[in-house]
């Protein structure tokens, strides 16, 4: 049975609210993504470099710091590209896809729908962010510098090998942390934002936090993911190995032992609080506003 309008606790028809208002979901997401890339990048390569090299945080900053500052944000055009459009399509998407849903009505109780809309913007995500990871990871590899110096190099390498191995290598693993994500993210956002409030902190400090707690909560679980995708993403070429092979791989170079997979998880928390704490808060804030 559909809703009416005055259902959904002041959540409108979409035929109402019209196409003025899913636009602004989706602007307002991708503003918030642009803010927290910029601030959050060298981080971000930090913690790659310890996953691909299995290295210490003092000998990647290290490695980063001899490099040179123009290095430093070598690879920032994909990840600065697709973070955008991810924000623009995680929080356009997600409000779109949950206002259909409270609209056309669920047999699922109405906190859950904001985590299915989220499951359902994860796999679209992973269908259309993973040849931008892909490059992204090529790009970040220092071993490629040489044999693929530029972006139009490794376009035209995968464009030669097949979807599998070339653009969408490492799809399922990255199709299982965003759908994953996504549904905890969206889940647990609002909620924890709303228990702050109660709290007597600012809208925006609720905001902040919920998605600093969100990001741990996500990022450590999912991190042995996030090291397969790098170490599966980064090299180019050879032989296409499959995922148990792969990731067999990667479990004998970290010695078996967890502790070695998790090397850089501490910076991956650092990077996760800033990234979405920024994002949650500008995002949050553009929605009020509105």
């Amino acid at each position: 049975m559909a809703r009416s309008p005055a259902d959904s606790d002041g959540n409108q028809d979409p035929a109402v609210t019209g196409p003025s208002a899913w636009f602004r979901s989706y602007m307002h997401g991708g503003t918030s993504t642009v803010i927290s890339t910029l601030v959050s990048f060298p981080v971000y390569k930090t913690v790659f470099r310890q996953q691909v090299d299995n290295t210490t945080v003092r000998k990647a900053l290290r490695q980063l710091c001899k490099e040179g500052p123009l290095k430093l944000y070598r690879g920032i055009a994909p990840p600065l590209l697709m973070k955008t459009l991810n924000g623009t399509l995680l929080f356009g998407l997600q409000d779109t896809i949950l206002q259909q849903l409270l609209w056309t009505g669920s047999v699922l109780p109405r906190n859950a729908l904001p985590a299915l809309a989220g499951l359902g913007v994860g796999v679209v995500e992973a269908l259309f962010f993973t040849p931008f990871e892909r490059v992204q990871n090529i790009l970040q590899n220092s071993s490629n510098d040489r044999s693929l110096p530029t972006l139009r190099r490794i376009l035209v390498q995968l464009s030669s090998e097949t979807l599998a191995s070339g653009f969408y290598r490492a799809f399922l693993p990255i199709l299982a942390r965003n759908a994953l994500g996504n549904t905890i993210y969206f889940s647990l956002k609002d909620p924890m934002s709303s228990a702050f409030k109660e709290r007597g902190l600012s809208p925006i400090a609720s905001s902040f936090l919920s998605g600093v707690v969100n990001s741990m909560l996500i990022s450590l679980p999912m991190y042995p993911l996030s090291v397969l995708v790098a170490n599966m993403q980064a090299q180019v070429g050879g032989e296409s190995l499959g995922l148990r092979v792969c990731w067999q791989q990667l479990w004998k170079a970290r010695q078996f032992r967890l502790a070695q997979l998790y090397r850089g998880g501490s910076l991956v928390i650092l990077r996760s609080c800033i990234t979405w704490g920024i994002t949650t808060a500008v995002y949050d804030q553009l929605k009020s506003s509105r």
